[in-house]
């Protein structure tokens, strides 16, 4: 039994028509008399009867109707309940350029539409400023780059908040279009490349350093720049390359024609998103929810194919970064 079969015969007997009823819930009137059967089977009992004018109750019908009626008060009374209780207050969320270029969008309308008295604060800036703040408790949680991954214990100051591993990104050569690059390449390639990289700080920038300390080869930075909008705009005015997620050039419609993407073949050089939060304790109920839609955004986004490049975390892996 629904609650929509009991609307139904309610309707049905306060207008005392079947097709009026049929009319005002918009229905065909063959489902709405089909609905009712269904009614009476599972009841195995005539709740209406026809009459030239129209339809009316049996007496099971009526005594039906008085209790349906109550049931379908009650359940306006649970939805307005929780509807008052929903969950509500703020959350602040940390997300870097090239995650916020994929992530932040449908984040922001994930948690319009399943949490709408939830107010977000989202803040882009790069890995390590983004950690301090979540240390300084300026944050409630954010995706960081984890340049540790595969070589032990966490950093200093890491165990103070929770770390879940969301998933590794492969990173790319990004050059302009016009230049001639192979599919794939190794760091051992890379030895003469002008790099336009972020600075130390940023968990990119470690990432890469410790792959090509690994490999014995000093890089080529001409520049060092901690923006993601004018690294890209650097690149395609020819000033350079640089090495980078796939997110990194999402926000172009026009990638491919202005862009060459050649991945770095080397498993050092892939990078762990961590989504790290103050202890649970500290955390609000909104914060705790977000938290869980951030995971649930991610997910669907990789496994629907809208995140090329980057896989799921998996214990598998833990080793590949």
């Amino acid at each position: 039994m629904e609650l929509r079969q009991l609307r139904y015969f309610v309707r049905i007997v306060e207008l005392g028509s079947m097709s009026r009823a049929a009319a005002e819930l918009d229905m065909v009137q063959s489902a709405l008399s089909q609905q009712i059967s269904r009614l009476e089977g599972e009841l195995s009992t005539r709740l209406l009867q026809r009459t030239p004018r129209g339809v009316l109750p049996t007496e099971a019908g009526m005594a039906f109707f008085r209790e349906a009626k109550l049931t379908l008060r009650h359940a306006e009374q649970a939805a307005r309940a929780a509807q008052a209780a929903r969950l509500s207050g703020s959350v602040s969320v940390g997300l870097a350029p090239t995650t916020a270029a994929v992530l932040g969008l449908p984040l922001m309308q994930a948690m319009r539409e399943r949490y709408p008295d939830v107010r977000l604060h989202l803040v882009e800036g790069m890995s390590g400023h983004l950690a301090a703040q979540l240390k300084a408790r300026e944050l409630d949680l954010a995706v960081l780059f984890d340049p540790h991954a595969g070589q032990g214990a966490p950093a200093p100051g890491d165990r103070l908040m929770d770390r879940q591993p969301l998933f590794t990104e492969d990173i790319f050569l990004i050059t302009q279009a016009s230049r001639r690059q192979r599919k794939r390449l190794r760091l051992a390639d890379l030895g003469d490349e002008p790099l336009i990289l972020p600075t130390h700080p940023h968990g990119l920038r470690l990432t890469l350093d410790a792959a090509f300390q690994r490999a014995g080869i000093r890089p080529q930075v001409v520049m060092e720049v901690d923006s993601l909008s004018m690294v890209m705009a650097a690149v395609d005015a020819g000033l350079g390359s640089s090495l980078q997620p796939y997110a990194a050039v999402h926000g172009f419609p026009d990638a491919q024609q202005r862009f060459r993407l050649s991945l770095i073949d080397d498993a050092q050089v892939r990078r762990t998103n961590l989504l790290c939060s103050l202890s649970e304790d500290e955390l609000s109920p909104a914060a705790l929810a977000t938290r869980v839609v951030v995971v649930d955004c991610a997910k669907r986004l990789i496994e629907g194919g809208a995140w090329p490049g980057t896989r799921l975390w998996s214990p598998n892996r833990v080793h590949e970064n």
